[in-house]
């Protein structure tokens, strides 16, 4: 992009920016939407976003084109994984056009005019806005320092629930969300979020997605935490006792 390089223009417009219609340009469509993403997040070439190989061959699956060929990942993944774009129906295009008025807006835009504009629902819009907004207002600092490392299953009672809603289910997480969360010992910041499931992969992924490398970490005796790629230590609270050694 130019520098607007006129003298009589108000403001800061020397700014490096694109205009409306550069944005309507990149995300023309799925495909040039799809192709601007993927430069963006891997401008030297796509990564799997799970172990970090570059391993990885492009294939024709319609959702996941990425698969790891890594033998100890190989797992299957896209431009919006690990991203506010995961597991969103609508196009990349619709995305990229809402970027561009979220963040190019004065004062933020509702879910009417994304509704409007981008030709999709308002409740679609409203939950695309949430997304983004939740997105710009993070600051993207991975937890340092002391932390505290968790996780819980959330979800109303089965005797709560009316009859047609039941999943007879006796006992444990059945029908429930699992919430994984970190925090600063310090700050007092917490970073939660839900996660397909509590088990030692996906907890591992969250942890070391908000963890600094020398952060030093304290959690339950679960054994999913029990080779963080960290400095971290267990707490049995069966006998309320920190465990004196450090993985």
């Amino acid at each position: 992009m130019e520098r607007n390089k006129s003298k009589k223009a108000p403001g800061k417009s020397f700014r490096i920016g694109i205009t409306l219609a550069d944005a309507v340009k990149l995300f023309a469509d799925r495909e040039t939407a799809q192709q601007w993403f993927v430069e963006q997040r891997w401008p030297y070439g796509i990564a799997c976003p799970y172990c970090g190989s570059l391993n990885i061959k492009e294939s024709k699956h319609k959702t996941m084109p990425y698969p790891c060929k890594e033998a100890t990942c190989a797992k299957r993944f896209s431009v919006r994984t690990k991203t506010v774009m995961e597991s969103s129906r609508l196009g990349l295009d619709k995305w990229g056009i809402a970027i561009f008025l979220m963040a190019t807006s004065l004062k933020s835009v509702s879910s009417m005019k994304l509704h409007r504009d981008l030709g999709i629902t308002q409740k679609s819009a409203w939950h695309l806005a949430h997304r983004l907004r939740f997105a710009l207002a993070s600051d993207g600092d991975l937890f340092s320092g002391p932390i505290e490392v968790d996780e819980t299953c959330v979800g109303g009672k089965e005797a709560n629930k009316h009859a047609k809603k039941k999943l007879k289910a006796e006992r444990g997480a059945v029908g429930k969300t699992a919430v994984a969360g970190v925090r600063n010992q310090e700050t007092g910041k917490v970073q939660a979020a839900g996660v397909a499931s509590a088990d030692k992969a996906t907890l591992q992924g969250f942890v070391t997605d908000n963890a600094a490398p020398d952060a030093k970490g304290y959690h339950d005796d679960a054994a999913a935490y029990h080779d963080l790629p960290f400095s971290h230590a267990a707490v049995k609270h069966g006998v309320n006792q920190l465990r004196n050694f450090l993985y």
